[in-house]
C-alpha cells in the first residue's frame, strides 16, 4: 500500500508540543489511547522529540515489548489467565498505538506485527476463547477472530469493524457488549487495513465479506441464519453496502460513524482534510493519509478521484430494498458527515438512527461515557438477531 506524498496545502496539522497535549489529556480515558496508563503515558511524552513516524513507533513499542516480557515471565511462574490476558493485551495496545494511525513506514509496520503477537497471546487466556479463523478468497486469504461466549449454543453472530486506524485487533470493547448480550462476534479487517488483502477500492472487496457470510453459514457453532454486521468510521460504508448487496442473508447492519454518498464528495472532504478533521490526533492531514493508504492512492487529488464512484447513489443501490439499517452517528462529526444517515433514510426500506446532538465522530459525546454508545447498538442489533 502507499502512503501520500505530501501533505495538501493549507493542511491542519499539529505541532509536538500539541500532540504531547493531546496524548495527556486522552490517555486512559479516549481514543486511541483508552486503554494505556497515564503514568506511562507521561514517560513516553517526555522522550518524544519529533513525530517522526519511526521514532513514534519505537517509543510506544518500547513499552509494549517491556510488557511482554513481563508477561512471558509471569507465564513461567503460573501466573493466572486474567493477569496473562490483562499485561499481553496491554502490551499489544502500545504497539498498536505505534503503529496508529497506519503502518506506512518499517518502523510502524514493525509496531503493527508486534502488536498483532501480542494480542493473540492475549487472546489464548480471554475468558471466552478466541478461534483464528483463515478462510480462502481468490488467490489470497481472509483472516477473522470469532468469539463464542463459553455455554453458547449456535448463537447468532455480529461480523464487525472499525475504520482506517481501528482494526480487528482493536475491538475487545465492542466484543464485551456482544459476548455479554449472548451474541458471538467475528471481527475482521476493512478492505485496505490489517491484513485485509484488498485495497478499499478494489471492485472485489465487497465480496470479502459475502465471502465471510458463506463461511458463517457453513459452520456448526453458530447461527448461520441469523447475523449482522457493524462496521465503525470509515468502515461503516461496508456495512450499509452489505445491507444492500446481502438483504436476505442479514438481520440488521449498524452504519456507525460513515460515509456512503456525500462524505465522498469533493466539497465534504477537501475540508475534511484540511481545516476539519480537528479531533484525529495528528490532524487533518493525518486522516488524509489515513484513507489514501486504505485507497492505495498517493495524493489528495488522486483520493478525491476515487471514492465518488463508491457512493450508494453511483452503484444504484441507495433507491433498493435494504436488510435493517440503523445509522449511529454524532450530529458535529467533521469526518463524516451526519447528512449521509438522513440520506440513507430518505432512500429504499425504512431505516432507523441514534444521532447525538452534541456528539462528534462516532457519536463521541463530551461528558457521555462511549460505552452508552456500544450499549445502544449492541441491543439494536440483540433485538433484530433473536426475534
Amino acid at each position: 500500500m502507499a502512503a501520500i506524498t505530501a501533505e495538501p496545502t493549507g493542511a491542519q496539522v499539529r505541532s509536538l508540543d500539541e500532540v504531547k497535549q493531546e496524548i495527556l489529556r486522552r490517555a486512559g480515558k479516549s481514543n486511541p489511547f483508552n486503554h494505556i496508563r497515564p503514568d506511562d503515558a507521561q514517560r513516553i511524552v517526555a522522550s518524544l522529540t519529533s513525530l517522526d513516524r519511526d521514532d513514534w513507533a519505537e517509543a510506544w513499542c518500547k513499552v509494549g515489548l517491556d510488557y511482554e516480557a513481563q508477561g512471558d515471565a509471569l507465564a513461567k511462574k503460573g501466573a493466572s489467565g486474567k493477569e496473562l490476558a490483562d499485561i499481553y493485551f496491554l502490551a499489544s495496545d502500545y504497539c498498536r498505538i505505534g503503529r496508529y494511525p497506519v503502518a506506512n513506514t518499517p518502523g510502524k509496520r514493525k509496531a503493527y506485527l508486534d502488536s498483532v503477537r501480542m494480542y493473540r497471546k492475549a487472546a489464548q487466556h480471554f475468558v471466552n476463547p478466541l478461534q483464528i479463523v483463515e478462510i480462502p478468497f481468490q488467490s489470497k486469504k481472509l483472516v477473522g477472530y470469532l468469539t463464542i461466549r463459553n455455554g453458547a449454543t449456535r448463537p447468532p453472530v455480529v461480523m464487525h469493524w472499525g475504520g482506517v486506524d481501528g482494526w480487528k485487533e482493536d475491538r475487545e470493547a465492542q466484543n464485551h457488549f456482544l459476548h455479554r448480550a449472548g451474541l458471538a462476534s467475528l471481527t475482521v479487517d476493512m478492505p485496505g487495513t490489517g491484513e485485509h488483502p484488498l485495497l478499499y477500492g478494489d471492485p472485489d472487496a465487497v465480496k470479502t465479506y459475502s465471502a465471510w457470510l458463506d463461511h458463517l453459514g457453513s459452520r456448526s457453532d453458530v447461527d448461520g441464519s441469523r447475523i449482522a454486521v457493524w462496521g465503525g468510521s470509515f468502515g461503516a460504508y461496508w456495512a450499509a453496502r452489505l445491507a444492500y448487496e446481502e438483504p436476505s442473508r442479514l438481520k440488521g447492519a449498524v452504519f456507525h460513524g460513515g460515509n456512503v454518498h456525500y462524505g465522498f464528495q469533493r466539497d465534504w472532504l477537501v475540508p475534511a482534510f484540511t481545516t476539519g478533521g480537528a479531533t484525529y490526533l495528528f490532524g487533518a492531514a493525518s486522516l488524509l493519509e489515513a484513507r489514501s493508504q486504505a485507497m492505495g492512492t498517493k495524493t489528495m487529488e488522486e483520493f478525491l478521484d476515487a471514492v465518488p464512484k463508491l457512493s450508494l447513489k453511483e452503484l444504484g443501490l441507495i433507491d433498493r430494498p435494504s436488510a435493517p439499517i440503523l445509522g449511529v452517528n454524532g450530529k458535529l462529526d467533521d469526518q463524516a458527515p451526519v447528512q449521509d444517515i438522513y440520506f440513507l433514510m430518505e432512500h429504499g426500506s425504512p431505516k432507523e438512527a441514534r444521532i447525538y446532538p452534541q456528539g462528534r465522530h462516532m457519536g463521541r459525546t463530551p461528558g457521555q461515557p462511549e460505552e452508552e454508545i456500544f450499549a445502544t447498538i449492541t441491543n439494536w442489533l440483540k433485538d433484530k438477531l433473536t426475534r
